[in-house]
């Protein structure tokens, strides 16, 4: 009896340093710099027409739908009234999809074609892939889009890009000696257009701005069968020698951020490179120990880790449309195979090392998708770069969230600062 008393008391001394450790690695490069925290900013002055309001506001109770809802309020396509309005009317997931289009018809009644543009995609954005309503409520965007621009001065095109074509926007710059070109991406969720007011205030100031859809989210009529690949140096190359550009700089916007700067690693034509919430390795998400439960799980018990993310998916609406559009993103039948093309994204495959190039990080302190400490890492790993500046947005100028979202004229003000700094 003593003998069993002892080891369970040399288990628990164990066990309590052993419980520390795991608690700091997955605390671990959490603490923010307060060096790098953005304060007062000077606003520039914004002739686009669109707005970008102040402060992160709740339209509704779920967090996913009213990130959705700040998301067009934000970037200048929706008004606080009709926001508030859509999430009133709000009820679940599902309801979603009505009330956005419900909104989108009458905008597009009364002529508000921007308005009607982004509540369609807005409707679009949570109905799945294989719903038969998805590819005409895109349509719907387009169209109601293009119909708020018919005046401005834009050219679209395509670039033939391995099976398919990268579709394009560019807005010249509003200024008669162009400062130079900035090549603007999202990532895992975002078309060019939803892009298009931050474009024109870059372009208000001086910049000629490209942007693309990223293949995987491209339309065409050739649709790109590969999906996901990591390598993004070569479609950042297609796009330089499309356009014949010798020198830019390259904001990539989300999980456009870890790609922006990868093909930073390996394009010496990138001369700049902008950052907007730095994934770095989501392998790294959670904890080493997590970590080595998710390698295992996914390594030998394949068919029951499957069964347990499609069983998380028929019961949590926010994971089904994650994993319905990586398994899009990735072009694999399966959550579970769309999930080991997602750990590609990851330190090895970065490749930060070889970045040479001055480097912007914005970061929101409570981004909800991506961890504080994913920051860090990735400050850290850009060894070689010219410069890094790492900036961390806080509640206090209400950039906190998601690619600030709540504040995006800072962000984009914050931007064109360093491009000027950096010139």
């Amino acid at each position: 009896m003593k003998k069993i008393k002892l080891q369970k008391i040399k288990w628990k001394v164990l066990a309590v340093p052993a419980i520390a450790l795991l608690i700091l690695l997955s605390c671990a490069d959490t603490k923010v710099d307060e060096s790098t925290i953005v304060r007062d900013v000077v606003p520039r002055e914004n002739t686009t027409g669109f707005i970008f309001p102040v402060g992160y506001e709740s339209f509704d109770e779920d967090p996913s739908i009213n990130y959705l809802l700040n998301r067009l309020y934000s970037i200048g396509y929706a008004p606080a009234d009709n926001m508030i309005r859509a999430g009133e009317l709000i009820t679940d997931f599902p309801s979603v999809r009505v009330v956005m289009e419900d909104l989108a018809e009458e905008a597009a009644r009364e002529g508000r074609h921007m308005n009607a543009a982004f509540y369609y995609r807005a409707a679009e954005f949570y109905t799945k892939w294989d719903e038969p309503g998805k590819l005409p409520l895109y349509d719907q965007f387009i169209e109601q889009f293009y119909l708020a621009v018919e005046m401005d001065r834009f050219e679209t095109g395509r670039i033939e890009y391995k099976s398919t074509s990268i579709s394009t926007l560019r807005v010249e710059a509003e200024l008669p000696e162009p400062k130079g070109t900035i090549i603007l991406h999202a990532g895992y969720d975002a078309f060019k257009e939803e892009l298009y007011s931050g474009m024109r205030f870059l372009a208000s100031q001086g910049y000629d701005v490209i942007g693309f859809d990223v293949p995987w989210m491209d339309r065409s009529a050739k649709p790109d069968d590969e999906g996901f690949s990591y390598e993004w140096e070569r479609v950042i190359g297609a796009v330089l020698d499309h356009y014949g550009v010798a020198d830019a700089s390259l904001i990539g916007i989300s999980f456009g951020g870890w790609l922006a700067l990868r093909a930073a690693a390996f394009e010496p034509r990138i001369s700049r490179v902008v950052a907007s919430s730095v994934s770095y390795d989501v392998n790294q998400y959670v904890s080493w120990f997590n970590q080595k439960i998710a390698q295992f799980a996914l390594r030998r018990m394949k068919g029951f880790t499957n069964k347990q993310i499609v069983s998380q998916m028929e019961s949590d609406p926010q994971s089904a449309w994650f994993f319905d559009q990586l398994m899009h993103v990735t072009r694999r039948e399966t959550p579970l195979e769309a999930a080991e093309v997602l750990s590609q994204i990851n330190a090895r495959n970065l490749h930060s090392e070889l970045v040479t190039q001055d480097v912007l990080i914005l970061t929101g302190a409570d981004d909800q998708l991506v961890p504080f400490k994913m920051h860090n890492l990735q400050v850290k790993a850009l060894v070689n770069a010219a410069s890094v500046t790492p900036l961390v947005f806080t509640g206090e100028v209400h950039g906190e969230h998601h690619c600030q979202i709540g504040n995006f004229g800072l962000a984009l003000t914050t931007i064109l600062n360093w491009l000027d700094e950096t010139d």
